[in-house]
């Protein structure tokens, strides 16, 4: 059987329009606050000054105000705001002239009529100084371009991304395995459009269209620009290997979330299921894609070996020949680097948006 409620210590403060509230009690729980014909009713269980107990009081305002109090639990106390009626000082808070003996004056929020007044003249003039400052700034006159064309270059990358994969999974529903040694063929000329528009991404950072860091735009850009253009779109040899199929469905699949994530952010919009998968599907398919891009490079080294191909010699007396086979093993090296170091950037960026919020306690 629970024992007697007990009054808790309180103590307040006021504003103009507002009156403050601190309940002296921790690990509130089931708080119970109304205001009801002007009378504020608080009921909670929590540990005070008489240890764990229920704790309640009453308080009869001195004047009118709004029935709907805030109330915000800390770990250690329990604060209550009260909006007056109309703007004006009390010379008390209870209508009775006696004051409570578990009501006291909160003297961390404690202002006397003049100081208050000096508070609210001070946010009105900070407010005033504000809005001067922000009309001073000027207006982009291009914002609402800038953004349609933000809009349209992510939905028309998303489409054909979004195709990409499309063809690629019927095709292989289809055909199977078979479907690997024609991809090239099938889905080159849609990859080599996508792949040479994403140059874009790099321009829209570098005039600040976006504010994405550029260095790991330009490592991801001109990374899979090299595999497509120069490994895959010069050698015959290489376009009929099963490792295209695999290098073509990864990058797909990172785009079909990256892009309609952007596009949505261009309107203000978050949809947490998608902004989830933006930031999560990378940590399979980044090294996935990365590692089909060093297969891809490393069975083109003895093409690249016996053709010769993109080598170049040196005139005399050097009579060098820089091969290029070696060029791509210093770039199997550098592949991995970039690897390390976008993986580091897109962590972080999901640490951002998914990470852990501090929570505000109601």
């Amino acid at each position: 059987m629970a024992g007697p409620s007990l009054r808790p210590h309180v103590h307040w403060a006021q504003r103009h329009r507002l009156l403050f509230l601190r309940v002296e009690l921790s690990d509130v729980r089931n708080p119970d606050i109304t205001i009801t014909d002007n009378v504020l009713h608080f009921r909670a269980q929590g540990h005070g000054a008489k240890g764990d107990n229920i704790y309640e009081f009453e308080i009869e305002f001195l004047e009118p105000v709004e029935p709907k109090p805030v109330c915000r639990v800390t770990q250690r106390q329990l604060n209550i705001t009260v909006q007056k009626k109309e703007s004006n000082w009390w010379e008390r808070l209870t209508k009775q002239e006696k004051r409570p003996l578990f009501l006291a004056p909160d003297f961390d929020r404690w202002l006397d009529e003049s100081d208050a007044e000096m508070e609210l003249k001070e946010k009105e003039e900070e407010k005033i100084n504000k809005m001067k400052i922000e009309s001073r700034v000027p207006k982009d006159p291009f914002k609402h371009l800038k953004k349609g064309y933000l809009i349209m270059y992510n939905l028309v990358q998303f489409l054909g991304f979004s195709w990409i994969f499309v063809n690629m999974t019927v095709r292989l529903f289809i055909l199977g395995k078979d479907s690997f040694y024609d991809t090239f063929h099938t889905i080159s000329d849609m990859m080599y459009f996508c792949q040479t528009l994403a140059l874009m991404e790099i321009m829209n950072s570098l005039i600040g269209l976006v504010r994405s860091p550029l260095i790991p735009a330009v490592m991801q850009i001109f990374g899979r620009n090299f595999v497509l253009f120069v490994i895959l779109g010069s050698l015959e040899e290489m376009q009929s290997k099963p490792v295209v199929f695999f290098i073509f469905y990864f990058w797909s699949i990172t785009e079909l979330f990256r892009y309609p994530y952007y596009m949505l952010s261009c309107i203000g919009i978050e949809w947490k299921p998608l902004t989830w998968l933006r930031y999560t599907v990378w940590i399979p398919l980044y090294p996935l894609g990365g590692l089909s891009e060093a297969v891809c490079i490393v069975q083109s080294i003895p093409i690249f070996s016996e053709t010769g191909k993109f080598s170049l010699g040196l005139p005399n007396p050097l009579n060098v020949t820089i091969q290029f086979p070696f060029v791509l093993q210093i770039y199997l090296i550098a592949l991995f680097l970039g690897i390390f170091v976008n993986f580091r950037h897109l962590y972080k960026q999901r640490k951002q948006h998914l990470g852990p919020k501090k929570r505000k306690m109601k």
